[in-house]
């Protein structure tokens, strides 16, 4: 290989950069024999992009209007992950991006790693080509710089050549930019900062490959290799493109398709290799509520054409596998997931939490002294319909197909205020919550739930009764099917369940989520709060429930 994402040169400080361990309890990928079943990430890390240095693996996705944003994966042997960071700190521009921006901002990045540096470069839609980049992947990221200014700029990818010469590939989002299905590579200056040309077509998907996008740039043994999904996000395939010549033409390939599995769409991801030289490959999977998750496929190469899972049939072309033996790394790693739990003992929030817009100082604290987040809430936007308009949601990722989260919290309103709120909520375009709200009273139980929430559709709400006190614990189950069931306990140990069963459905471009949020609907110069002293994330169990009546 003489030009791809892998590199001699080994990072070392990750591993310092998580002080605990933790192993999920509802998905591991590692089945700990040797071999690992698909997903690997059981999560919604959409659009994958994975890059080796030397014996260390990154990963990012897409985090559209979610923030902190790029969150950074890494493994040791491509199977066991952990977040260690984000590359975005805030949304640009910072204004327009303070208030929830859905399905926009960060599209499709490329991770890759030249010259002693980690460049990400990704599309925003709306505004342009940005990239960032740093020399420790899980520390601080430098500031993103505009690239290319333009409408309807997604999914670029970076080549520095053999001759110093830079290059990117880029697709086009047709809701903006009025075309699509087509690929374009610009020259870039040598330092990745700007495009120094309008670019050349080539490759046009409209007759065979429809919305061919997510281009990822490569060169290996003389060919340059553009690996692009087409035919949909559930529905494609994977195609690969190859040329002598950067500006082509290029040739074209199915490498990977659903085939007999019932894997749909497995395309758009990451050619890694191992130091020993092994191929892989990383793609997604749409799953509607729980979003787009992450699969890793042994592959080859064959008359210097990639294929990609198992090709049975030896037609070239290969379909996904559902368990395979690990990538041969040289030695055995320890289980590792992303994070999911979170008790709320240290300075700073975990790695999995994301807002829904750029956030607030006053938004969240920490106090680690007694081990608790404490939420205030915050005016709703004005002219909101419902909190598909509110920004200070905190969310993370549905970590597998079945879960429980329980939460517990004290809530304390400020007395000069009503209809103060807080609880545990499933976020997507239908949302539901178990919470509470102030009244002259007291506090008040509610169960609420919206339909077409990106329509401003109402909340319907449902009075569960009067809180006896000001401590309670929430808890939502979610089942196969997205199937959500929530409940509330006053003791920790009864919960009663709600009569209705909620389907979460996804976001807009992203998988459902799970989180906690504080709001009130007047201006006043001091808010209430809610203290949140753990948020856990276990198996389904058969625990004491009770019917709500």
């Amino acid at each position: 290989m003489s030009v791809s994402c892998a590199s001699q040169q080994s990072i070392a400080t990750v591993a310092t950069t998580q002080a605990t361990v933790q192993v999920s309890q509802v998905w591991v990928a590692d089945k700990g024999d040797g071999t690992y079943q698909n997903p690997i990430l059981h999560a919604d890390y959409s659009d994958p992009d994975v890059c080796r240095v030397g014996d260390d693996y990154y990963m990012t996705s897409s985090s559209f209007n979610a923030i902190p944003g790029l969150q950074i994966l890494h493994s040791k042997d491509m199977v066991n992950w952990k977040i260690v960071g984000y590359a975005l700190t805030r949304n640009k521009p910072l204004e327009h991006f303070a208030k929830p921006q859905h399905g926009n901002g960060v599209w499709a990045p490329a991770i890759r790693h030249h010259n002693g540096e980690f460049y990400i470069y990704w599309g925003d839609p709306d505004f342009g080509i940005y990239m960032v980049k740093t020399k420790d992947p899980a520390g601080d990221w430098e500031e993103p710089v505009l690239v290319k200014e333009g409408k309807g700029l997604i999914d670029p990818c970076p080549l520095w050549d053999e001759d110093g010469k830079a290059y990117l590939v880029h697709g086009w989002a047709g809701s903006r930019a009025g075309i699509k299905s087509i690929l374009t590579v610009s020259k870039m200056s040598p330092d990745g900062t700007i495009l120094l040309n309008e670019g050349v077509i080539v490759f046009d998907g409209h007759d065979n490959h429809p919305t061919v996008e997510g281009p990822k740039f490569y060169k290996r043994n003389g060919y340059y290799y553009i690996f692009a999904p087409a035919g949909g996000v559930a529905t494609g395939w994977q195609l690969v493109l190859r040329s002598k010549n950067i500006l082509g033409p290029y040739e074209e390939k199915i490498v990977m398709d659903q085939g007999s599995t019932s894997i749909n769409g497995p395309h758009q991801g990451a050619w890694v290799t191992t130091p020993a030289g092994e191929d892989w490959f990383f793609h997604f999977q749409d799953v509607e509520a729980y979003g787009r998750i992450v699969h890793l496929q042994p592959m080859k190469w064959v008359n210097d054409w990639p294929v990609i899972g198992e090709d049975n049939d030896s037609d070239g072309k290969g379909e996904p596998v559902m368990v395979h033996r690990k990538p041969n790394v040289g030695k055995v790693y320890p289980i590792a997931t992303p994070q999911d739990s979170d008790e709320f003992d240290g300075n700073q929030l975990g790695l999995q939490w994301q807002w829904h817009a750029n956030p607030k100082s006053t938004w969240a604290f920490l106090n680690p002294t007694k081990g608790q987040l404490r939420l205030f809430t915050d005016q709703m936007p004005e002219g909101a319909k419902n909190i598909w308009d509110v920004p200070n949601l905190l969310l993370q990722k549905f970590p597998a197909e079945e879960f429980t989260v329980t939460t517990k919290l004290k809530f304390t309103p400020n007395p000069k205020l009503q209809n103060e709120r807080t609880g545990l909520l499933v976020m997507g375009e239908d949302y539901a919550y178990i919470g509470l709200v102030s009244k002259s009273d007291g506090l008040y139980l509610t169960y609420n739930t919206v339909t077409a929430a990106h329509k401003g559709s109402p909340e319907k709400e449902e009075l569960l009764g009067k809180l006896n006190s000001t401590e309670v614990y929430f808890r939502v189950q979610v089942s196969k099917g997205g199937k959500c069931q929530f409940s509330y306990s006053e003791d920790g140990t009864a919960f009663k369940s709600i009569n209705y069963t909620f389907t979460a459905q996804p976001g807009r471009w992203i998988g459902a989520k799970v989180g906690l949020f504080a709001t009130r609907q007047d201006k006043i110069n001091d808010s209430g709060f809610a203290d949140f002293d753990w948020f856990r994330v276990t198996p389904v169990t058969s625990n004491n429930y009770q019917t709500q009546k």
